[in-house]
């Protein structure tokens, strides 16, 4: 995007011109880094009217960093700040080279605020929409040690491990979510084309129709005079949930109840337990304090339910009590995994324990996707044999009763 801009070099003389970058802001701090006191940037004439431009200002339509793009960044860090690069070099180069603009834009704001002084934790937290607090706390721990080229190694891990989370979340939900939905398609064609040709041949006899013919008639009918009316209801639903669960109290009932869902739910759960525990674990590799550590986890974690339970241990810990009790007595985890725990406390590797119990738990993941079809399938079966036998009976029954009409 192209910017026009008037200000004032060293001297005092004005200057103008135009120069290219992703926003006002990083226009900015590219002509103060060139020594140029900026007294006004604007969108150049051209680019005014540019749709794609006003479509970024959306927040539906802005471009958003992927793991993809953040694991990729860490792994460039890594190998160039181990190489001894200066860091607002490497910030430069990696934000020209970036295939994703969110983030070229979100490197040249890093790079403009450590040219002003501030320290890399600093400008990447205000930069929250593409690193999370995660990120930001290895990062500023990476700082203070002198270790940040083993900080961005650590992070591509986390990140990689994340991808492979949700991964995993997909795999768990994906055939559920399916099976919901041909469910659905399959009621919605049944009332609108099937019930309706049925309903038309019972009223042209005018024979009596049993009950459950007649709820099946009422249903179709009522989908096909208020099928508007049903759409607004179903849409209006999914939007006030959305809005519910963007609360805290809403997010936080909804992700309990979600690990309490038959079948899915404890997979879940192991999921979420497995990212806690591998988080936790990195922290404390990297030098985080225990209750620094909870809190940064606690917050990274995609369950609100479970970053819960991980604050009242964290103030469980605050309150003196040991790791192996505040674990305890958040009923979070088995007693193997309490076990566990116990022995890292005692050897002084709290760390590689709870590497172990994610390692534990992990399997445990996969022991269930993998029979995650065998559990699902009895309950498929079942739903979809009580779907044909009311429609069996609601159909047929009056065909039958016809027939001994006659016969009789």
């Amino acid at each position: 995007m192209r910017f026009a801009y008037r200000g004032r070099n060293s001297k005092g003389g004005l200057e103008e011109g135009t120069l290219d970058a992703s926003s006002e802001a990083v226009a900015a701090g590219e002509l103060q880094r060139r020594g140029i006191i900026p007294l006004s940037v604007t969108v150049h004439e051209e680019d005014e009217g540019k749709s794609e431009d006003i479509l970024q200002k959306i927040p539906l339509f802005r471009p958003k960093v992927t793991l993809d793009d953040l694991i990729v960044f860490c792994r460039q860090m890594y190998a160039l700040t181990k190489a001894g690069i200066p860091i607002i070099r490497i910030i430069r180069g990696l934000g020209e080279t970036s295939r994703s603009p969110a983030l070229t834009e979100a490197l040249d704001d890093v790079a403009d605020r450590l040219e002003t002084g501030s320290t890399m934790a600093t400008a990447m937290q205000a930069n929250s929409h593409v690193f999370s607090d995660l990120f930001v706390a290895m990062i500023h721990v990476g700082e203070n040690t002198g270790e940040l080229d083993d900080a961005f190694h650590r992070l591509s891990l986390i990140l990689e491990l994340e991808r492979e989370t949700k991964r995993r979340i997909k795999q768990a939900t994906r055939y559920p979510v399916f099976v919901i939905v041909a469910l659905t398609a399959a009621l919605v064609i049944i009332n609108f084309f099937v019930i309706p040709q049925f309903t038309t041949t019972f009223q042209r006899l005018g024979a009596d129709l049993p009950f459950l013919t007649q709820v099946l008639i009422f249903t179709s009918d009522f989908m096909l005079n208020y099928w508007h009316a049903l759409l607004v209801g179903v849409v209006g639903a999914l939007y006030g949930f959305r809005a519910w669960i963007k609360t805290e109290k809403g997010r936080l009932q909804w992700d309990r109840r979600k690990l309490r869902l038959p079948v899915m739910g404890p997979i879940l759960e192991k999921i979420a337990l497995s990212r806690f525990a591998r988080n936790f674990a990195n922290t404390l590799t990297a030098g985080m304090p225990v209750t620094s550590a909870l809190t940064v986890v606690a917050d990274a974690n995609d369950n609100a339910w479970i970053g819960h339970h991980v604050q009242e241990m964290r103030h469980a810990i605050e309150r003196g009590d040991s790791l192996l009790r505040a674990a305890r007595n958040s009923e979070m985890f088995t007693p193997l995994i309490l076990q566990m725990i116990s022995v890292g406390e005692e050897t002084g590797a709290v760390d590689e324990m709870l590497i172990n119990v994610a390692d534990f738990y992990d399997e445990e993941v996969d022991y269930s996707l993998n029979r995650l079809s065998e559990s699902i399938e009895p309950i498929l079966l079942v739903g979809v044999a009580i779907l044909v036998l009311i429609l069996a009976l609601g159909v047929f029954l009056p065909i039958w009763d016809l027939g001994s009409a006659a016969i009789g």
